[in-house]
């Protein structure tokens, strides 16, 4: 197991509601904002949404914004993300890591992370 463990994936239809969570061993990501991302065959990884150390200030992308809800305990090393109402178009691999520093806003590039990637989460959305 690596440092990152995503779960919670699954196949959803349009208007349900998905939970994902990602643990961090290892290096103390309470110290640290985490974000999530999400993949597609042949695309870059992109931000999904981020939260800072404390747990507040969360952070979306324009495309998951008033639909997907991130959270975390302060200090702990476990992020979620609430998926409601989503779409097609929200059918990836969802990752989560570590920012360089405090806040979100830091980690919008994923390759301002800090862990080595984990598996990932795949979600399907069936309309």
């Amino acid at each position: 197991q690596g440092p990152l463990t995503e779960s919670g994936g699954g196949l959803v239809h349009t208007g349900g509601s998905l939970r994902l969570a990602c643990t961090a061993t290892g290096r103390t990501a309470g110290n640290f904002a985490m974000a999530w991302y999400r993949q597609t065959p042949g695309q870059e990884r992109i931000f999904v949404a981020g939260i800072n150390l404390i747990g507040a200030s969360p952070h979306y992308a324009d495309s998951v914004k008033g639909r997907f809800t991130i959270s975390r305990e302060r200090g702990k090393n476990t992020v979620f993300l609430q998926m409601t109402d989503p779409k097609p178009e929200d059918t990836a691999a969802y990752f989560c890591n570590i920012c360089n520093g405090p806040v979100s806003t830091m980690c919008i590039r994923a390759r301002d992370t800090r862990e080595v990637w984990g598996q990932g989460t795949l979600v399907t959305v069936s309309s």
